[in-house]
């Protein structure tokens, strides 16, 4: 790094990657002294990139807040770091064209010895994971319910369902969970006064107001958002007893599936379907022993999967 130009890039480089730096600390980085520094950071705002000197005991450098800088920044690690990054987000479901357009804006602006290699990783990899069809929310809505989460301050929601019924209600945003290719909401939502789940995607605006709230100590958006999910109405309530521990179940069977509790005999496991012989083919495909308490229809559901296999077996030929 002799040279004067390739020195300042890398000063611009650890700008970048530092909220600031102290004058001797880049210094020892860049192996000049402190007036050379100084140089430097004059030089990098005559070309346009707003190097803020601060004075004082603990001054410093630092890049004025809001400048972006294009990714030609990025070293290899960095670069494949931010293209596998995108890849995998494509796959469990963020936006895709979000997703798409910050991929091809990477892509072409990296030297082409670089880009190459990172091509081929685009065109070779391949995921476990099938891929799933995201309910892409509004940005706008997604980022003011992030601030008022973080800044705990109230905000009104105008929300569609499902049906399509539009409303208006007061949210205290508790956070933001993603979860199965679409993002969440939860707070207190001072219409029904419960703690609820919302879908953003459904989410139409919101606006943050001034008032605040606490968050209950004992609340966990991830358990809230899972567990209302495992709570959504189908046509049959299930209570089976499987002959495992809560641990191994817990491996199993997702929170957002089904509520598991310690009973005697095992974990309780309970849940709702709307396929019955779905849910014996799952019960026979986690292995353990089990005992049906509802529905009774459950139980026919299984004799019909047991004389199923059993005519599988008996084939020849």
């Amino acid at each position: 790094m002799s040279h004067p130009t390739t020195r300042m890039l890398a000063m611009l480089e650890l700008l970048q990657a530092n909220h600031r730096m102290g004058g001797a600390e880049l210094a020892r980085r860049l192996g000049v002294d402190e007036r050379t520094v100084r140089r430097y950071a004059t030089r990098l705002e005559e070309l346009g990139v707003p190097v803020v000197a601060e004075r004082g005991r603990y001054g410093g450098y630092r890049l004025m807040p809001g400048y972006k800088l294009p990714p030609l920044m990025l070293n290899d690690d960095e670069a494949t770091a931010v293209v596998l990054g995108l890849l995998a987000g494509r796959r469990v479901g963020l936006p895709g064209q979000a997703t798409e357009s910050a991929l091809a804006k990477v892509q072409r602006v990296l030297p082409a010895a670089l880009r190459e290699r990172v091509q081929a990783l685009q065109d070779t990899l391949d995921f476990t994971l099938a891929p799933r069809d995201a309910a892409a929310p509004a940005t706008a809505a997604l980022l003011t319910l992030a601030g008022a989460a973080r800044a705990r301050r109230r905000v009104l929601l105008r929300y569609r369902s499902w049906q399509g019924t539009e409303s208006e209600r007061q949210l205290d945003p508790y956070g933001l969970v993603f979860h199965s290719g679409r993002w969440y909401v939860t707070g207190h939502d001072h219409r029904s006064g419960e703690t609820r789940t919302f879908r953003v995607d459904r989410v139409l605006s919101a606006e943050p107001g001034t008032d605040t709230y606490d968050v209950p100590d004992d609340l966990d958006p991830v358990q809230h958002v899972t567990r209302s999910l495992a709570r959504v109405p189908y046509a049959h309530q299930v209570d089976v007893v499987l002959d495992t521990t809560l641990e191994e179940a817990r491996r199993r069977v997702p929170a957002s599936t089904a509520t598991l509790s310690r009973v005697d005999g095992g974990v309780l496991m309970t849940t709702r379907a709307d396929d019955l012989d779905g849910m014996a083919r799952m019960l026979a495909g986690l292995g353990w022993p089990f005992v049906i308490r509802r529905p009774a229809e459950l139980r026919d559901a299984v004799r019909r999967l047991a004389d199923t296999l059993r005519a599988h077996a008996d084939r020849t030929g």
